[in-house]
């Protein structure tokens, strides 16, 4: 019995050891940058299709801003703004990116395989700018 008993001590103790708390810290994930390379910049009042470019990342960010036209009557916080990523290679709608009604601005992204774009902009009582840029990532 006694020789049972040191060997189920030293197994306990064994054990013990092996569950004591990790000392070192966990390796830190590789930090990634990202760059962004402007595709195009758009500005107008009503309708529009732009030309078609090139995204080898397929991500890209939006940056936008509608105004008031001048002199308009219509009243405020009226108006709409659509923007959407169209497939240059069939034609359909790959996503919207902004639906606004009034002056206002934001980011809008756009989450896709790498493409051939271009942007349908639909748009009513407003002045709009809009610029399409590609995030460039940076390991």
């Amino acid at each position: 019995m006694g020789r049972s008993r040191a060997v189920l001590v030293a197994a306990l103790a064994l054990a013990a050891a092996g569950c004591r708390a990790r000392t070192d810290p966990p390796p830190k994930p590789a930090e990634r940058t990202v760059a962004w390379h402007q595709l195009g910049t758009w500005s107008g009042r009503g309708n529009l299709q732009t030309e078609s470019f090139t995204s080898e990342s397929g991500a890209l960010r939006v940056r936008w801003e509608t105004t008031a036209q001048a002199g308009n009557a219509v009243p405020a916080g009226t108006g709409a703004f659509r923007l959407t990523a169209h497939s240059a290679i069939s034609g359909r709608p790959l996503q919207e990116v902004v639906e606004h009604a009034g002056p206002g601005s934001g980011i809008g992204y756009v989450q896709q395989d790498p493409h051939v774009f271009y942007v349908v902009v639909d748009s009513s009582h407003l002045n709009w700018k809009f610029t399409v840029e590609e995030a460039i990532g940076y390991p």
